[in-house]
Formats: structure tokens, sequence, C-alpha cells
């Protein structure tokens, strides 16, 4: 549900650096040149603009909490300092700079987390307070981590390894350890908790195996298998908001929808079926075999799939229930948001039910050419001339001025910017639907 692309592949409008979903999947929230903007998904037919911010250009990160109005946003312009905001007020609840450039940040009712090339930090979301620095975490240059959506099981998932899929899972409620899972030969991916912060998913570098875990004990409960014939960047992982389904999108034209279903063997007294009798078969040879060749044959392949009229464009995509119905929502660099119907019994190829432009023509710049933005028949699309985030955040980034900041902090070096006063807040979550909750502060002045 928190994923993020970024349009560094070819095809993407020149409008659009990233885009993710809310933890709920009820928002979409977009990056772009200008600003950001965010959208509600609720609705099949249309899809309205709840926001658009122009503090700051050239967003890459923007994360909303939920339906509330807290944003968190972090510019190409300043890769080091995370700005959180109001959005319906319009003020800025606080800053925060770091000591190298922000990778990813997650947010939950209790915590948000900023992840950095090899440190992670980890504040409470209901005064900004730094809790916890993790340092000298191992390289991670694409920040990948996952934080568990429910605040009561509040656990952050990030690589334990440079060089092999080792997952970390660290309780940020406690602040402590919880346990580490071997659980890929190659550096991972792509990382997701389902809603309730009980299963993990993972995917590797490869991007052949997907595996989910029990959380906190670490133990696997299901592998499915993507393909066989080459390896695929995995881009976003996604559970349904019942956990039984999974969704996987990569660097290719096919989405993956995996159901999460354990097979139960046969009851005593029943006939033996043909299927049956071959699975017994297979289950007695594969302890003769090569644990490789024994894992293949205890893998699930997809259920459902959907194919893109698109290949090598990063995306993001969502399970999500729309007026009742299973759907999976696919937002694409190439300027849109695709919605496609499930069948949660039968699978099979999923049906495209409505195709959303993020940008109108009119706002398009004037060097894209919104004819081929358009086209449905597979063409190759315009490359991009925006700057990769990649390029980015490896040129020397400039530090904010200091006249926006109050102080330093010793703790791994987040320097700290204005924060809410503690008469402000009070004891337990985040209330979401209170517009009091995150009230404007009072610039200090030095």
């Amino acid at each position: 549900m928190e994923e993020r692309e970024t349009s560094d592949g070819p095809g993407g409008p020149q409008g659009l650096i990233s885009a993710s979903f809310n933890q709920d999947t009820t928002s979409l929230s977009v990056g772009t040149k200008s600003g950001y903007r965010l959208f509600s998904v609720t609705s099949v037919d249309k899809m309205d603009c709840i926001h658009e911010g122009a503090e700051c250009p050239d967003v890459y990160i923007v994360e909303r909490l939920f339906s509330s109005s807290l944003v968190a946003v972090v510019s190409l312009s300043m890769p080091r300092r995370m700005n959180v905001y109001h959005f319906k007020r319009g003020t800025e609840i606080c800053n925060y700079s770091y000591s190298n450039n922000i990778l990813s940040v997650r947010l939950n009712r209790q915590r948000l987390v900023v992840c950095l090339e090899e440190s992670v930090y980890i504040h409470n979301i209901k005064d900004m307070k730094l809790l916890k620095t993790l340092l000298n975490t191992p390289h991670n240059p694409s920040g990948l981590c996952a934080l568990s959506v429910n605040h009561g099981n509040s656990y952050l998932a990030y690589p334990g390894s440079q060089t092999i899929g080792e997952i970390m899972v660290y309780d940020t409620n406690n602040l402590s350890k919880v346990t580490m899972i071997p659980a890929h030969d190659s550096p991972l991916a792509a990382l997701t908790f389902n809603a309730s912060g009980t299963k993990l998913a993972s995917a590797s570098e490869r991007g052949t195996v997907i595996r989910v875990f029990t959380i906190p004990e670490g133990q696997r409960l299901f592998e499915f298998r993507r393909g066989m014939k080459r390896y695929v960047s995995i881009s976003s992982l996604s559970f349904s908001s019942d956990a039984q389904f999974l969704c996987a999108s990569s660097n290719t034209e096919t989405v993956h929808i995996f159901k999460l279903e354990q097979h139960s063997p046969s009851r005593d007294g029943e006939s033996p079926t043909w299927g049956a009798y071959v699975g017994k078969m297979f289950t007695a040879a594969s302890t003769y075999l090569p644990s490789q060749v024994s894992d293949m044959m205890h893998q699930d392949r997809a259920f459902a799939t959907v194919r893109l009229n698109m290949f090598g464009l990063k995306n993001v995509c969502a399970l999500s229930t729309v007026q009742k119905l299973p759907r999976l929502l696919v937002a694409s660099s190439d300027g849109h948001l695709y919605i496609y119907n499930i069948d949660p019994q039968d699978g099979g190829e999923c049906v495209l039910v409505r195709k959303h432009r993020l940008f109108e023509r009119d706002e398009a710049p004037q060097e894209a050419q919104p004819e081929e933005e358009e086209s449905e028949d597979g063409r190759s699309l315009p490359p991009s001339t925006s700057p990769s985030y990649a390029a980015t955040v490896s040129l020397p980034s400039t530090p904010p001025s200091s006249t926006t900041l109050t102080g330093y902090s010793e703790d791994g070096g987040a320097e700290k910017g204005d924060v809410i006063p503690e008469h402000e807040f009070a004891e337990g979550p985040v209330c979401l639907d209170d517009e009091n909750e995150f009230p404007p502060v009072s610039k200090q002045t030095n």
C-alpha cells in the first residue's frame, strides 16, 4: 500500500516524478515538477483531486497519513529535508533535515520512519520527536523498507544484508529488534506488510519468487513463483485488506495476483482424484531431489493476471475494495491510473474498467506530446527528460538555510525544525477525523 515509483524510465510524462497509495488505498499521492497532488480513489468512474500543493517543486516523496490532513513531502531541490504539512490548513507542522539524502518515508498512526542509505530514523508522529536512530544499517541505495500500518503491531522491515536477502524486523513501538528472516539468496527488491502487521511479503532482485512470512515469528507461510524464464525488477507488492490476495508488479507488462490459501490434504474416506495422486507422487519425489527443484514443486502460480499496454515502465500496484468490489489499481509512470476488476472466485485475466489521466492535456509541459501519451496500442512513448532520482541524489545537495532550523540533534545527525509544543497533543494514536489534530506551530526566531 505504501509503494513509490519514479518516472526515470522511458515514457514517463515530464510532470510526474513519483506516485504512492496511502495506507488504506483510498488516496493516491503524486509528486510532480510543480509540487504534489492528492487524489481520491474511492470511485471507479471519477478520480477527484483533493489537494494540489505548490510549497516546493520537484517532489519525489509525498506520503499521506490515511485520510488525514497530514502529508510528508521531500523535494529534489532539498533531498535531505522533510517537510510535514497540514494541507487543509495550508500550514507547515514541522521540518527535519538529515545528514544524507532521504530515500523513503513511511507512516502509521504512531510512527514516522525516514530511511537514508545507511541509517533509519524513527519519529513519534504525535509530536515528531526523534525516538530512535538506527545507524550503520546495511547499504540500502533504494531506501527499501516497509512499516506496518497497524499501529498496534508497528513493525518495521528493512534489508539486513547488502549481499543476500535477509530481512531485519524491528518493533518501532518498543524500539527493539524482533527477528532476522533469511528470505532470499539474492538482495531484497520489495517488502510489504499486510494490514494487521501479521504477515510480511518479500521479493529479491531476481524477481522470480515471492515469499510470505509470519510476523513476528518469521516462519515461511507461502511461496509464489512469478516466472522462470527471466529475471525482472519487482517494483511493488501489496496485500488485499483481508490478506487473502497479494499482487506484484514489475518492469514487465504483467501484474500477478496470488491467492493466499493453504492446501489441506484430502479427508479420510474421500475418493482420491488423479490430481491428488500426482500431487502425492511429487511430494514423495521431492524428498530425493535437490532443494532448488523441491522448492519449485511447492510453489504456487498466479491466481490472476493483468496485461498492461506498456513494457519497461515503472508502476505501483494496490489491491483495494472500490464501491464494494475487489479492484486492482495500477498507477503508472505513463501518467495514468488503471482500475481493473478481479474475479475473487475464478481469477484469470483481469478486466480493465477505467483509465484515469493524472494530468490534463493543457497541464502537461509544452515539450510533452499528449497524442502519443494517450496511445493504447503499445507504441513506444517519448522518453522523459526530467532528471532521474538516482541521478539527483548522487549530486551534492544544498542544505536548508540555518534560519529555518532551531537546533541540532547529536543522535545520528538529524537537524530539527519547529516542533509542536507538548501541550498541543495528547497520548494515544492520531485521531484521523479531528481537524485540530495537527495545529500550526509558531515560528521561533534566533
